[in-house]
């Protein structure tokens, strides 16, 4: 693959996903969340559910939801297998980018559909649920097959990092489309609406297909050396212990983060605090705390700047669920702003590191070995974080919610859970090994350079 340079076009390449990751968090904030009424206010339900009332049957839906987060995590493993070692007159990744947008975008698009609008019934549940699955299974491929070009598209880690702060910087944005653009829009539209509006973004995906610049290999010889098949590459992957590791951390992470950004919707629609307000505090700030990340992870190190965002964010959660105990009035939502503040230390990080130490791990391995395999870094990431979403959605949310709008108090005790996962991610990050913990200081950075120079 032809390698990109210029910093313009490294932003412009880390713009493609926002579209597509749009999409899917209209999915698990909104458009499953809007088959139920249970957990929302009553001025919500009108706009923010498909049809005033339950169209599944709350407990066949969870299990399809952990189901479908399971699926999702698990086709990972044979999707990134299939991008890594296909042979087209086009190469591998921009086809491979193709035959997961298409489908992903259709699925999308019946999820808006109701087979049965009398109510809650099986069918609807089994409809919904399958494209659900569906819908997870080609945004898989679609994103594992971009997330591997970031190892491929540029050679350094500083080249890396660039790419994966702008692509944290996207996240944000997209999140602030959201969590506070769509929001304002569902006080006067459908949520079904909404959604149609919302999918012309997923077109950035198009930027790809035409900086990617692949020579046909369908002629090339197979090399298993080169580019593993599925079991082998599966294997290399988790004999990497620092990456196994990561994924220890990582899931925790995952697991508090998605369940608060999951439940939101219904959270703030009945807590007594402007969700507005709390997302654009959140996330506006993003930017310039990404920038004070990156400068305490050169100065001091990954794993030092990684256990100052996770402690960060915990706390915000911790003071957003106190807050949330307390009666309206100024000093609420002042301090629901200072929560929403506090946790934008974190976030963009979070987005950030999801991008950076699994392609810089599979470089390493990479150089090392000579086995050209990231699109399987990502997938095998995909299965813990699809495997904690799972659970955080599947089954904590969903106990949570409840089917009746009057067990949604329960709701408050939300982010108290979230703020637990990212503790317990902060205290796993001590069995981390130093490879991770020493990456992107100068240290690190000086001899990356001083290797490329003598190479």
């Amino acid at each position: 693959m032809n390698k990109i340079y210029k910093k313009g076009q490294m932003a412009l390449y880390a713009v493609s996903g926002m579209g597509v990751n749009m999409l899917n968090l209209m999915f698990g904030s909104y458009l499953c969340s809007a088959l139920l009424v249970g957990g929302f206010g009553e001025e919500a339900v009108k706009n923010q559910t498909f049809a005033q009332k339950d169209l599944i049957i709350a407990a066949v839906w969870a299990v399809f939801v952990l189901v479908s987060k399971i699926i999702d995590g698990i086709i990972d493993i044979p999707m990134a297998s299939f991008s890594d070692g296909l042979k087209t007159r086009w190469g591998r990744r921009r086809p491979a980018l193709m035959i997961g947008f298409l489908p992903m975008v259709a699925a999308y698009l019946l999820f808006l559909i109701i087979p049965d609008p009398t109510g809650a019934s099986v069918l609807n549940t089994i409809y919904y649920g399958v494209l659900l699955c569906i819908f997870y299974a080609f945004y898989t491929l679609t994103m594992v097959t971009y997330y591997a070009t970031f190892t491929e598209i540029v050679d350094t880690m500083e080249q890396r990092n660039f790419i994966s702060n702008v692509k944290s910087i996207c996240d944000i944005a997209y999140f602030i489309l959201g969590y506070v653009v769509v929001r304002a829009m569902l006080n006067g539209m459908n949520i079904r609406t909404v959604a149609l509006i919302v999918l012309p973004l997923s077109l950035t995906m198009m930027i790809p297909m035409f900086m990617i610049k692949e020579p046909s290999n369908r002629g090339e010889a197979k090399s298993s050396e080169q580019v593993p098949g599925l079991v082998r590459s599966l294997s290399c992957t988790v004999k990497n212990k620092p990456f196994v590791l990561w994924m220890v951390v990582y899931s925790f992470m995952t697991f508090g983060v998605q369940l608060f950004l999951s439940g939101i919707n219904e959270y703030f629609s009945f807590v007594g605090m402007s969700m507005i307000l709390v997302m654009a505090s959140s996330f506006a700030p993003v930017p310039l705390t990404l920038i004070l990340f990156n400068k305490i992870q050169k100065k001091h190190s990954f794993g030092f700047a990684f256990r100052y965002v996770l402690l960060t964010y915990s706390f915000g959660m911790l003071m957003l669920f106190l807050t949330g105990l307390m009666e309206a009035g100024t000093l609420k939502t002042v301090l629901s702003v200072v929560s929403g503040l506090i946790c934008s230390f974190s976030v963009g990080a979070f987005f950030s590191v999801a991008y950076s130490v699994p392609s810089e791990l599979a470089a390493e391995e990479e150089k090392k070995t000579g086995v050209k395999n990231s699109a399987m870094y990502f997938a095998v990431q995909g299965l813990f974080a699809g495997i904690a979403t799972g659970i955080a959605t599947g089954v904590v949310l969903t106990a949570l919610k409840g089917s009746e709008a009057s067990h949604s108090t329960a709701m408050t005790f939300m982010t108290l859970i979230a703020a637990g996962g990212t503790l317990v991610s902060f205290l796993m990050t001590f069995i981390l090994p130093k490879s991770i913990i020493s990456l992107g200081s100068q240290e690190t950075d000086k001899k990356e350079k001083e290797e490329k120079n003598e190479d």
